[in-house]
């Protein structure tokens, strides 16, 4: 399952973001000081071909893909080197596989905020220097555990010297989400569990006051420094959203004409959540169960059998395939996908594709 880490500087909005995304309103409160543990909540991914699916099938049970939130304590500055509770915080947002930035955007006289102004592009870069912070004392930590020794065996030898281009890239106040990695070079790296080389997402916390990047504090720096970094971007007006949660979508709309909303604020994380990290859906389809299964995009037929079962892939033969759009257009079953020469039988290195309605065939 997706596991998103929301962090922020304090008071940049990031439990009512969260609050959002789960649908829970104002039911989830802030953090207090001296509570270390995060707020989680597991939510069903959006996808409206899914819900057909479900429609044609009225199966005795549905399961949409899911994605876990978690909500972290504001981190501030030398949370990285360990004041407060920064490890505490740090080692939760290492476990997430992508990483929610909120930044506070919104003026409110009665929530100081904790660097005495709003500066977006400011806040940016003191969170991103604390993420540093924490992945320089892993790497020197390691580092210097590889010194010590009196000879390195080879495999030794080549993760010191990638810990060296990972040292180097952190001095320079770059993530090491920069570097040209190969994929053997990543996979070396997973076991550090690098905050700076997580995909990241900024969430831009607006008041309804406010609109283009250009025109938020310092904007004309902070659209530079967003467009420097790569990152995606989400604008959302926090504070509004969680409102409406509460209404009905007549009254909603009402709230929202003239606002750049075009769509809920969670559906929209969530879609750029699955972008970032490359990820796909597939079905499987039936009177008993009608699922969504999550794969990173590349991933082939056998990958999506050990999504279902390792029996699956273990046993695997054939994957019989048909698209979202063939199965919807061509009778809404697999009898009429073959009939229409829709369905087709493909080997374990079929690459599947976004929307893809899998069936395995296997034998063990």
């Amino acid at each position: 399952m997706l596991h998103c880490g929301i962090v922020g500087l304090p008071l940049s909005g990031k439990t009512t973001i969260f609050n959002v995304i789960t649908r829970a309103g104002a039911e989830v409160k802030p953090y207090s000081g001296g509570k270390t543990d995060p707020n989680r909540a597991v939510v069903d991914v959006p996808d409206v071909r899914f819900d057909r699916l479900a429609e044609i099938h009225s199966p005795r049970k549905r399961t949409p893909a899911q994605v876990e939130f978690v909500d972290l304590a504001g981190l501030s500055r030398g949370a990285g080197k360990g004041a407060g509770l920064g490890n505490a915080f740090l080692s939760f947002a290492a476990e997430a596989d992508a990483l929610l930035h909120v930044v506070r955007c919104f003026e409110n006289g009665t929530v100081e905020h904790p660097e005495g102004s709003v500066d977006p592009l400011r806040d940016i870069g003191i969170l991103e220097m604390e993420l540093i912070f924490r992945d320089l004392a892993v790497v020197e930590n390691r580092l210097g555990k590889l010194s010590a020794k009196k000879k390195l065996q080879s495999e030794e030898a080549v993760e010191r010297e990638l810990l060296q281009r990972c040292l180097d890239c952190l001095m320079d106040e770059k993530p090491i989400s920069s570097l040209s990695l190969s994929a053997a070079e990543e996979r070396a790296l997973r076991g550090f569990t690098f905050v700076t080389a997580k995909p990241q997402i900024l969430v831009l916390n607006l008041d309804e006051t406010q609109g283009d990047i250009a025109g938020l504090p310092n904007g004309e720096a902070l659209d530079r420094g967003i467009k420097e970094r790569g990152v995606s971007v989400i604008k959302i007006y926090g504070r509004l959203e969680m409102d409406l949660l509460d209404l009905s979508p007549e009254e909603a709309s009402e709230f929202t004409d003239g606002l750049q909303i075009d769509e809920p604020a969670r559906e929209k994380l969530i879609f750029e959540a699955y972008r970032t990290l490359g990820l796909i859906s597939f079905f499987t389809c039936g009177s008993d169960e009608v699922r969504a299964w999550t794969l990173h995009n590349g991933d082939n037929a056998l990958d999506a059998a050990g999504a279902i079962h390792t029996d699956l892939a273990r046993g695997f033969i054939r994957a019989q395939v048909v698209s979202y759009d063939d199965y919807t257009s061509h009778g809404d079953s697999y009898a009429s996908c073959r009939d229409a020469g829709v369905l087709r039988l493909e080997g374990r290195e079929y690459r599947v594709k976004d929307g893809d309605i899998i069936e395995i065939r296997f034998n063990i």
